[in-house]
């Protein structure tokens, strides 16, 4: 990297200089003491009153409670899970609703806006023209950086071109390709919010196959259960079975739903906070810093465009209505038993047993094994 940003100069200094530093010490009070980065929304407040991006709580609280399966766990619910606050080692107890049962701080929520909106305005009101006059060549210092080397793919000046360590190189005009990775970095936070907009949508759907589920779930099971109430005693155990069977493929499909739930979240998460590295590496106002950054995030959007893989459920994935049975036919044929007819089936007159009968299933046993 051959070019420096030079100091501003003294005229800068007076009550610019104290409102930069108010700044500083504002965005210093906005650092997340886990990621090092301003917060990320939302974030949540603590018993000890310390504030945490809800992602850097809940990468904390998973590495403390390995086996916490998801919200709710039952395994975990009944003793509370915790973890230690990162600034003062205060030790946090959660609820059964675990990171997100955390009340999220507003107030330090309201100030990000603030912040963000005050330097927004602050860099849209610095010259463009202004800040490209301080970026001077280090080789050559009074040259500026106004040109681009395709082949390092680093910003330089003329002279290096001509004289320098790139005069071998294929260049092109700074400004160019400036144009040129701004309007690609806005077309793929387009195509991000784009894509951000479809995971919420798939979220929103698979969240309502999970209301579906237990609605069709419950229902069945009623259903089903009115009418193996109807059965003798003899067919509870069977019953039983048949409930038990429904409820493990309804959790089945609600773990497996929420699953993916979870995990488009996670990418829904990541491609938002993409989204706004992306917007604030837009408001750069050098050309050779906003093309290095550029092309760092460009490569993560590339890698987030091949992660995403948006698997679904598929078609009547909610549907429960395969569990069947008919109770009619059953019933009959137990009101029709002859227990006094079935109790000597099968013995002869010398008293032991008549093979030819023998192999015959009676009704009682035929309803059992049914």
């Amino acid at each position: 990297m051959n070019f420096a940003l030079r100091p501003p100069s003294a005229g800068s200094s007076g009550s610019g200089a104290g409102r930069g530093a108010t700044m500083e010490n504002l965005e210093k009070q906005l650092i997340c003491p886990v990621c090092l980065e301003i917060f990320s929304k939302p974030v949540v407040i603590l018993p000890c009153q310390h504030n945490l991006c809800r992602k850097c709580a809940n990468d904390i609280f998973q590495s403390a409670n390995p086996l916490w399966q998801s919200r709710g766990s039952s395994s975990m619910a009944s003793s509370g899970a915790r973890f230690r606050c990162p600034s003062c080692r205060h030790e946090v107890v959660l609820d059964r609703h675990g990171v997100h049962g955390l009340q999220r701080n507003l107030l330090v929520e309201n100030i990000l806006d603030i912040y963000r909106q005050r330097e927004s305005s602050r860099l849209v009101s610095i010259k463009p023209e202004q800040q490209q006059q301080q970026l001077l060549c280090e080789e050559h210092e009074e040259e500026k950086i106004n040109i681009y080397c395709l082949s390092c793919e680093t910003p330089t000046c003329s002279m290096c071109k001509v004289f320098g360590k790139h005069r071998d190189c294929d260049v092109a005009p700074l400004g160019s390709v400036y144009m040129r990775q701004k309007t690609e970095l806005s077309d793929g936070i387009a195509i991000l919010v784009a894509g951000n907009d479809h995971v919420q949508a798939v979220i929103t759907q698979m969240e309502e196959i999970c209301r579906t589920v237990e609605e069709n779930s419950q229902r069945r099971r009623e259903q089903l259960a009115d009418r193996l109430d109807g059965l003798v005693a003899v067919l509870d155990e069977r019953k039983q079975e048949l409930v038990g069977l429904i409820t493990r493929e309804q959790d089945d499909k609600l773990k497996h739903v929420r699953c993916l739930i979870g995990r488009h979240s996670d990418q829904l998460e990541a491609a938002v906070t993409l989204v706004e590295s992306a917007i604030r590496s837009i408001g750069e106002p050098h050309m050779p810093l906003f093309i290095q950054s550029a092309n760092v995030i460009l490569e993560k959007m590339a890698v987030t465009a091949r992660a995403s893989t948006m698997e679904r459920p598929e078609l009547g994935y909610e549907d429960m209505s395969h569990f069947v049975i008919d109770t009619d036919e059953l019933a009959d044929m137990l009101r029709n038993i002859d227990f006094s007819s079935g109790a000597h089936r099968g013995v002869g007159d010398d008293g032991e047993a008549d093979p030819e009968e023998g192999d015959e299933e009676s009704e009682l046993d035929f309803c059992l094994r049914f």
